[in-house]
């Protein structure tokens, strides 16, 4: 059985950091830095970024096509650094990577706050902000992203 493919356009990817924007808005809570997942955060980090002025960097974190350890000194020197932190994705799938992330963030009294475009709400990790929520349990398709694959 093949998965469904979801081909998920630029175009929501601003619709869901507007969402993450928002909801920031509304708990009235801003991070002073936001650290991408390398990868898939990447681009909605910068986008992220550039929408409310604040410094960027990335975590290069890939578990799922990577065979290269996770280098986390970006976000032990963002944590030493900075008061409040968000961390971004392009999805919260399994959880696995933000996991990995949480049981490596020093005790601090640094707010680190979670936010994806898309959000599996049967992920073993919650995240703070998204851009939409999907049941992979019920629906379960793989979403491409507009970066990997913009030349097809």
């Amino acid at each position: 059985m093949s998965v469904k493919k979801i081909n998920y356009s630029f175009e929501d990817v601003q619709n869901a950091i507007l969402k993450i924007v928002g909801q920031m808005r509304k708990t009235n809570w801003m991070p002073e830095i936001i650290l991408s997942i390398n990868r898939g955060g990447c681009l909605p980090g910068v986008y992220l970024s550039h929408y409310i002025e604040k410094p960027h960097k990335v975590i290069d974190v890939q578990l799922r096509d990577s065979s290269v350890s996770p280098n986390l000194s970006v976000l032990k020197n963002s944590i030493i650094n900075n008061n409040r932190i968000l961390i971004i994705d392009d999805i919260n799938d399994s959880g696995s990577t933000f996991d990995l992330i949480k049981k490596n963030i020093i005790k601090s009294d640094s707010e680190v706050h979670f936010a994806v475009l898309i959000n599996n709400s049967k992920s073993k990790v919650k995240v703070d902000y998204h851009g939409q929520i999907i049941d992979k349990s019920k629906s379960p398709v793989w979403y491409v992203f507009p970066w990997e694959n913009w030349w097809t």
